[in-house]
């Protein structure tokens, strides 16, 4: 019996895989080490229930109380707090999906690595903020990620036994989010209920704002950088209203392999589960007939100026990435609370990172996490104080 842990389990990812991993069996089919999440313990702990999970944790401390009490008489193990569910990733487990939002899903994404599991890795933002720290860990312990971004599921399967030397380029794509047939003039006044409405995908509210700022595929840009170690020239962008098509590679011969499917992320997490092999998943097959036509069009910078700030971080290479990764989700904080509007957050980003080069530059890569963590600090108050002069 395979074993898994799930972290970030009651987010929109972690339920998708908790889907199909009750429909795999659940109990009788996968031993479940650990589950994780947030705010909601009895979500969490209806999860760890039906999983018979071994320790459920909670990132909340005050939350740890309502844990206890809602998984009495079970014999799982209740935790919380950030250290815990760093202890919980590192607990032996055969497969581990790391589905936790932002710059803390590193600590944990980094303790299965140590341990040489297989990560399933849908935080992009270990990749972000730490890319050469993660796959040097990775390359250390033996351990093996498998992306479940679903672009980059994508480029991984139409890379599937081809040279990389030999690939021209790789185009991801962009849904444009809730606000890709606005006027520009009007973005300016977009509240954040509006932009919490994607257009194609069932998100969090996180991404799905980070989805119309176009900060998501910025931090998918930096990501495909990293993790198949493509240069910066060859990644591109296409604004692919339907998110029919994930990804696609081209080579040097003229063809290019595109992956197509459903906007579904268990696509994503079912291949990354069930790699290297393919399962049936309850996910709708294409019926391109019916969808009549895919159209394409290039990003419009001026409209998402967080691209040009990817490819910048990018060329800036050291701890550019990490500043980057802190000073959105600073901004993104700020917008969610009324501080900045939505077009401020791309400028509070640019100043935090322009602020960052000015007093030291960015130096070499992080090489350890508190590296990183020192950097992240550094990002996310240097937005907090251009947030206002955006």
């Amino acid at each position: 019996m395979r074993s898994i842990s799930v972290l970030g389990a009651t987010g929109s990812i972690g339920e998708s895989a908790f889907d199909l991993l009750m429909r795999a069996g659940g109990p009788e089919t996968f031993r479940t080490i650990a589950l994780t999440g947030a705010s909601n313990v009895a979500r969490l702990a209806e999860m760890a229930r039906a999983l018979r999970a071994e320790i459920a944790v909670t990132a909340m401390p005050e939350k740890l109380p309502e844990l206890r009490e809602a998984l009495a008489g079970t014999g799982i193990e209740a935790a919380a707090g950030p250290e815990a569910i760093a202890e919980a990733a590192a607990r032996p487990a055969d497969w581990t999906l790391s589905a936790i939002i932002g710059a803390a899903g590193l600590p944990p994404g980094l303790e299965v690595l140590r341990r040489g599991g297989t990560l399933a890795l849908a935080n992009k933002e270990s990749l972000v903020a730490a890319g050469q720290l993660v796959m040097a860990e990775a390359a250390r312990s033996g351990a093996r990620i498998l992306p479940v971004d679903s672009e980059h599921s994508a480029i991984f399967q139409s890379l599937n036994g081809e040279n990389l030397e030999q690939v021209e380029s790789v185009t991801i794509t962009a849904s444009g989010g809730a606000f890709r047939d606005w006027p520009l003039e009007r973005l300016a006044r977009a509240t954040v209920s509006e932009a919490s409405c994607h257009p194609n995908w069932a998100m969090g509210q996180r991404i799905t704002i980070d989805s119309a700022s176009m900060f998501n595929k910025a931090l998918e840009v930096i990501e495909t950088h990293e993790f198949f170690g493509i240069d910066e020239e060859r990644i591109r962008v296409l604004v692919h209203p339907q998110s029919i098509i994930h990804a696609f590679v081209s080579h040097r011969d003229g063809a290019s392999i595109a992956h197509m499917g459903a906007p579904d992320m268990r696509h994503a997490i079912g291949y990354a589960l069930n790699w290297p092999h393919r399962a049936a998943l309850p996910v709708a097959a294409l019926d391109l007939a019916a969808l009549g036509s895919l159209t394409f069009s290039a990003p419009d910078e001026t409209r998402w100026p967080a691209l040009r700030l990817a490819r910048e971080v990018i060329r800036a290479g050291g701890a550019a990435g990490a500043v980057l990764n802190a000073a959105k989700e600073q901004a993104l904080d700020d917008f969610i609370a009324g501080r900045i509007g939505f077009m401020d957050m791309a400028p509070a980003v640019e100043r935090a990172l322009e602020a960052c080069a000015r007093e030291t530059g960015f130096s070499a890569s992080p090489a350890s996490l508190d590296d990183v963590l020192a950097w992240d600090l550094r990002g996310r108050r240097l937005a907090a104080s251009t947030a206002g002069a955006a």
